[in-house]
């Protein structure tokens, strides 16, 4: 063989080997696409070839209305939400979300390093910004029931069709006014943190031996679960919204602080950090909370994300320094920003401000391993795109007839007869003539409440789907039954008609955060009208829609039952079932019932308690033993 054939032959073979080390380094090195790495190593490796501009882009999340691929690939945003109301066009079907989340994501995985975006849903009741969603009853009704059907918490949230996180509310709700207090589930912090146990429903059950404060979500129909509000929003001064909760370091801990804890534990995924202050410094700028405490101290793994337009409030008036808020909020440990609109602002002064050496590169890179480590546990890199074959499940009968019994279980039942010896309830089916009356019987968004479709709620029963109170008191009576609606009848109406009895719907109209503070506390007029005229002429329950107790001492003598329906969400018949009889009453006060306003705030276990009905007060009607023992086989079959 001549010299030059095996020079070639060397060369040839030196090229080969080249090409293939070559390749296993650039197999090698991409490590953070490989599935079968550690989490750990593909968060290292991923974090290690992303630019300044890169992590910032991580860092910021905005509103769908300002996305588009384009802003997704060259800003590089790493998470898109849906704010109340926010929807892709109106009356949008499941399908239309994920083909416009898909174009999202597109965008985002067309980048250089192709980061998956994760996208935020305000699920506070159900998939509440979407059309003929089922929405849930709101927390302030379920606080008590799920810890008696614990197998009802696991089941409350809808399967998602929608790759991103959703909420859950962890606040202790000390005060009534507050135009939050629906989505508390108690004034207890007891009660809360049992209610954590829904983050098994989102994320799925921690395996065994898990990482103490690592976010978990476990598989494809699963979602990671947002904590909210870090922390204290429920206490603060006479329950105004974003207002200061003025309370020492053992109050914090002991209400506010359980279910964080726990919801840690059970490995939450992010937590949101609350508009509100603690002793008069806010929380989105709190570095001894966020960071100290909840990072340091409680070991939690996920990133914490502000609120929308949160670090804007850390000066007075908001946004009047911006690029205070920012390195503030930063710095106390905020790692995703809801910016929601301004995101170019946002991105401009935080590279200006690590540039300058304001802020440390190793407080990015701490904010973008944790917001990689969520994504990567998510399994996002793997499955980026929504998956049409769950859009059915959306509203699914399954679902509404889940949230139907949840209906039934957060009734609770605080009168019944004007004497021990003759309850008005269970009604009869079968009656000559009944009326129903009231200005929320036959309104689905009354019905509903705030963050529904809107962000402050609806009126009426064209925005969405649903059976309203009148609706499932019509299929529920016997065919024989007249019922007639007037929703303010007068007392000549009254006179001329020969009622059995009526059943009063009233309550308080939707509304959410600010617009919802209240000092009154009164029910919608003309209600109290329409209480006295209908029981001061027939025999009535008055059956109350309200995110929280409202006053109704001055007509309870008059009523010959009273229920407190909270907000029932879409499935009205669940308040039908249990009003005729086919289900017992079996609910209890999560949340103390006041006489009088001047009383607040009172709660439980405070010296000058004096309630109208006492926290865990309900009454129960004779098909209860029936459902005790339903509820103790259906748990049984859910367990076994």
């Amino acid at each position: 063989m001549s010299k030059v054939l095996i020079h070639l032959i060397g060369v040839l073979w030196l090229c080969s080997w080249l090409m293939l080390t070559g390749e296993a380094q650039v197999v090698d090195e991409l490590k953070y696409k490989d599935p079968k790495q550690p989490i750990s190593v593909r968060v290292k490796d991923l974090l290690s070839r992303m630019t300044l501009e890169e992590k910032i882009g991580q860092m910021t999340q905005i509103d769908r209305s300002v996305a588009n691929a384009d802003v997704m690939k060259t800003s590089f945003i790493g998470s898109v939400l849906s704010g109340g109301g926010s929807e892709p066009l109106p009356k949008a079907s499941a399908g239309d979300w994920v083909t416009m989340i898909n174009e999202f994501q597109k965008g985002a995985l067309s980048s250089r390093l192709g980061i998956p975006m994760i996208y935020g849903i305000d699920a506070v009741h159900g998939h509440n910004n979407v059309y003929n969603a089922t929405i849930f009853p709101h927390n302030v009704g379920l606080g008590w029931i799920l810890t008696w059907f614990e197998g009802l918490v696991r089941q409350l949230l809808l399967k998602s069709e929608l790759q991103g996180f959703l909420i859950l509310l962890l606040r202790a709700l000390r005060d009534p006014r507050w135009g939050r207090c629906y989505e508390s589930y108690s004034e207890d912090p007891k009660i809360v943190r049992e209610m954590t146990d829904i983050i098994d429903g989102l994320q799925g059950e921690l395996p065994p031996h898990a990482r103490k404060g690592y976010p978990y979500v476990g598989g494809k129909t699963k979602v990671a679960a947002c904590a909210k509000h870090f922390v204290g929003d429920g206490g603060t001064t006479k329950g105004v919204n974003e207002n200061n909760a003025v309370i020492d370091w053992h109050g914090l801990q002991s209400l506010h602080m359980p279910a964080y804890i726990d919801s840690i534990i059970k490995g939450v995924s992010t937590v949101m950090v609350s508009y509100s202050s603690w002793n008069g410094l806010k929380m989105h700028a709190n570095r001894d909370l966020v960071t100290g405490f909840l990072k340091n101290n409680l070991k939690f793994k996920g990133f914490v994300i502000s609120d929308w337009q949160g670090i804007d409030k850390i000066t007075t008036p908001p946004g009047s320094n911006y690029t205070y808020s920012v390195k503030t909020s930063i710095e106390a440990g905020v790692d995703m920003v809801m910016v929601p609109y301004k995101f170019d602002d946002f991105i401009q002064d935080l590279t200006l401000l690590v540039k300058s050496n304001v802020i440390p590169m190793d407080r990015i890179d701490d904010a973008v391993e944790r917001i990689l480590l969520v994504k990567f546990t998510m399994g996002l890199f793997e499955n980026p795109l929504a998956d049409f074959s769950l859009v059915n499940e959306l509203g699914s009968q399954a679902h509404r007839n889940l949230a139907r019994e949840a209906v039934r279980k957060s009734l609770v039942l605080l009168k019944n007869g004007k004497n021990q010896n003759a309850p008005l309830l269970p009604l009869p089916k079968k009656v000559p003539k009944l009326l129903v009356a009231g200005t929320h019987a036959d309104n689905l968004g009354y019905q509903c409440g705030g963050w529904t479709i809107k962000w402050q709620g609806f009126s009426g029963n064209t925005d969405t789907s649903g059976t309203t109170i009148l609706s499932a008191i019509n299929s529920t009576v016997d065919p024989s039954t007249q019922v007639v609606f007037r929703e303010n009848p007068d007392a000549d109406f009254l006179k001329t008609n020969k009622f059995d009895f009526a059943i009063v719907v009233v309550g308080e109209p939707p509304y959410a955060e600010t617009a919802g503070d209240s000092t009154e506390l009164t029910m919608l007029d003309p209600g109290p009208n329409i209480i006295t005229n209908v029981c001061g002429a027939v025999k009535c329950v008055v059956v109350t829609i309200s995110g929280r107790p409202i006053v109704i001492e001055p007509y309870l003598s008059s009523i010959d039952a009273l229920v407190a329906a909270w907000l029932p969400g879409t499935e009205g018949q669940g308040v039908a079932d249990v009003l005729f009889g086919d289900y017992g009453f079996s609910g209890k006060l999560a949340r103390t019932w006041f006489k009088t306003v001047d009383q607040l705030p009172m709660n439980v276990g405070d010296p000058h308690y004096d309630p109208l009905f006492p926290f865990g007060f309900g009454l129960t009607s004779e098909s209860v033993k029936q459902d005790i023992y339903g509820r103790a086989y259906w748990i049984w079959q859910l367990e076994n």
